[in-house]
């Protein structure tokens, strides 16, 4: 029998645009089945990387940020000890997991490269599910058009996007898993 999947809802505070020249700060993942049952969550606060620096916009941005910078600040810990630590959690997990992002090109971009270059593989192989795209196909809207904003009210759970990787994790991870039960329901509705 197949394992399940696992929607890994990941979330990324960096100092920049791309991985190398900048910093992945912090990171938080937050585990789910398709019934939206929270199976774990993992997070950690990252040293940055020799010789990145901030990018100046993205730093001039954090200055809005000054709770969401202190969050992503504390208890960090060397990329290599805590990308191993991912994986082996990711392994653990009571399925297969499946990267799930918004946006996941630029999270995505992110994880993938600091767990090749600290753990030396990744357990999501080469993909990432992004939130806004299965958001487009649901709602049948243009991709550009597609914004949480024009999002049905009902996909939402009353957590909010605090910029803490956590949180935006978990709050992302329930609004992926809003979208599933609709699209489940959709189905049902059609073969009946």
């Amino acid at each position: 029998m197949a394992r399940p999947e696992i929607y890994v809802s990941t979330d990324v505070e960096a100092d920049g645009p791309i991985p190398g020249p900048h910093s992945m700060l912090s990171f938080a993942s937050a585990a789910f089945t398709a019934g939206k049952e929270l199976v774990g969550t993992f997070s950690a606060n990252l040293v940055t990387l020799p010789g990145a620096e901030g990018n100046p916009d993205t730093m001039a941005w954090w200055a809005t940020q000054p709770e969401a910078w202190a969050a992503c600040r504390a208890d960090q810990e060397e990329p290599a000890a805590a990308m191993i630590r991912y994986r082996e959690w990711l392994e653990g997990l009571p399925g297969k997991p499946v990267f799930v992002g918004y946006p996941a090109a630029y999270d995505f971009m992110f994880v993938y490269w600091y767990l090749i270059r600290f753990a030396g593989s990744s357990p999501f192989s080469h993909s990432a599910l992004d939130i806004k795209t299965y958001a487009m196909a649901l709602l049948g809207t243009d991709y550009r058009a597609t914004a949480k904003r024009s999002m049905p009210r009902s996909w939402f759970d009353d957590a909010p996007h605090t910029h803490v990787a956590l949180d935006d994790a978990i709050e992302q991870g329930a609004l992926f898993c809003a979208m599933l039960a609709e699209r489940f329901s959709e189905a049902r509705e059609r073969r009946a």
